[in-house]
């Protein structure tokens, strides 16, 4: 079942050999032959459902016969893609589409290539349309790994090694409205910068009058208030973007991933008048914060046909049901065990939290794989739903004791169902046999052991 030596070699010398080892010892280093939908071919002949969606990149599923004809005629075209000095109109018909399925003040866009330059974007746009310097963030998020990104992640996990980070950034609890008010009346922060759903927190979603009154906060006290919708963004969960679900009107949202249709890097910032304005400002700071590949033709074009396909689609709404009848499903089954916690979510954007075990049948092995490393459990559920079920999942990169279940928008009532009786046989041999426990403390030893 794992891929091709040459493959593994060839990446170990030249890439990084840590990432081929981890696939190993969790006995998911396969080679895929094609991708089509919610389906991952591999090379020796298995159907794998992806239950990740690329980390929500794949909305519209793998490769959609559309978006790769729109790609070859634009590329047929042999137009500008790269010019740099020229006006785009692909770049121009996006921005107004983008701006005008987010709605309130977000007129203006910014293109770029990843959610983490969108990140960067937002902290130098803030900071220059409201001349001060300090970024208030939700704790527990995820924004990106360049530097200015993780500057606003309070997971040490992600940053150690890497600092010193940006200064003058500071996180409050998510959800908490005292804190954010106690933090905001110090005026002395430029934006507070926050997921609407933390998908790596492990799916958190807010009280419902949190992101709205997060916002009425921000506007009395000069600060902006700008919403990462990276993961939450496309019609995810269920609305073009997760702040319509909560009445919320930012003044910066981040969009990426899903935005090309997991073909063409891309990602937008957008913002109101007033902020682009505070940027560029006049003719000599016109091209002040730009970036090599944005507004280039491919990632527009491959923009604007995944729009196309969500809405022509309609896997807006698909999402909205699909989510809804997974979570039910979800917990109707699993309730009776003892392990499983709360599943939560919007749209196909969700989540199981496990939570530890109270029988001493279960906390021994439990606290023994815990203590050989806090994900262990979770990459124990990873690996038995890939390497028995077919199902390619994640645990949540700040919550190893959450699964997240992102699969592609067009996954199929079919799809979705193999998903629940895959994890039920998972969840079920977790609690009924020591087969689970042996292989996870036999993995981590062997982990350990090649350190």
């Amino acid at each position: 079942m794992c891929v091709d030596n040459t493959v593994t070699t060839r990446y170990d010398k030249f890439i990084n050999p840590q990432w081929s080892r981890l696939l190993d010892i969790l006995q998911m280093n396969v080679g895929y032959a094609a991708c089509r939908g919610a389906e991952l071919h591999t090379t020796d002949g298995r159907t794998i459902l992806d239950f990740i969606s690329g980390y929500c990149v794949h909305n519209i599923g793998h490769n959609h016969p559309r978006l790769v004809a729109a790609l070859k005629d634009e590329l047929d075209k042999a137009g500008p893609a790269m010019l740099q000095s020229h006006v785009s109109d692909l770049a121009g018909e996006l921005a107004e589409k983008l701006c005008q399925r987010a709605g309130g003040r977000l007129t203006k866009a910014f293109f770029a290539s990843s959610g983490s330059e969108g990140i960067e974007t937002v902290i130098k746009f803030a900071r220059a349309h409201t001349r001060r310097h300090g970024i208030l963030y939700a704790a527990r998020g995820f924004h990106g790994l360049t530097c200015g990104a993780l500057s606003l992640m309070s997971n040490p996990f992600w940053q150690e090694g890497f600092g010193p980070f940006v200064p003058l950034t500071e996180p409050v609890p998510f959800n908490d409205l005292d804190a954010l008010e106690h933090k905001l009346a110090t005026k002395a922060f430029a934006a507070f910068v926050t997921e609407p759903i933390q998908a790596e927190a492990g799916v958190l979603v807010p009280q419902r009058e949190y992101l709205a009154a997060a916002q009425t906060l921000c506007r009395r006290h000069g600060t902006l208030f700008v919403l990462d919708e990276v993961q939450t963004g496309l019609y995810r969960t269920g609305r073009f973007i997760a702040a319509h679900h909560f009445g919320a009107e930012p003044d910066m949202i981040v969009l990426a991933k899903a935005l090309s249709g997991g073909l063409v890097p891309c990602s937008a910032v957008l913002m109101s008048d007033a902020i682009n304005q505070s940027v560029y400002s006049s003719l000599e700071r016109a091209v002040i914060h730009t970036s090599t590949y944005s507004e280039n033709s491919l990632a527009m074009r491959a923009a604007l046909a995944t729009i196309d396909i969500l809405e022509s689609e309609q896997l807006g709404q698909r999402a909205a049901n699909a989510g809804q009848n997974l979570r039910r499903t979800l917990e109707r089954r699993l309730a009776s065990y003892e392990m499983v916690g709360q599943i939560r979510g919007v749209g196909l954007l969700n989540a199981i939290e496990f939570k530890p075990p109270q029988s001493w049948q279960l906390r021994i092995p439990f606290m023994a794989a815990a203590h050989i490393h806090p994900a262990m459990f979770g990459q124990m559920l990873v690996m038995r739903l890939f390497n028995d079920h077919g199902i390619l999942s994640q645990i949540c990169g700040n919550n190893f004791m959450a699964l997240k279940i992102a699969p592609p928008l067009v996954a199929s009532d079919a799809q979705l169902e193999r998903y629940v009786e895959a994890i039920e046989r998972v969840v079920d041999l977790l609690h009924s046999s020591k087969s689970f426990w042996s292989e996870a403390l036999g993995i981590g030893r062997r982990a350990l052991a090649s350190v």
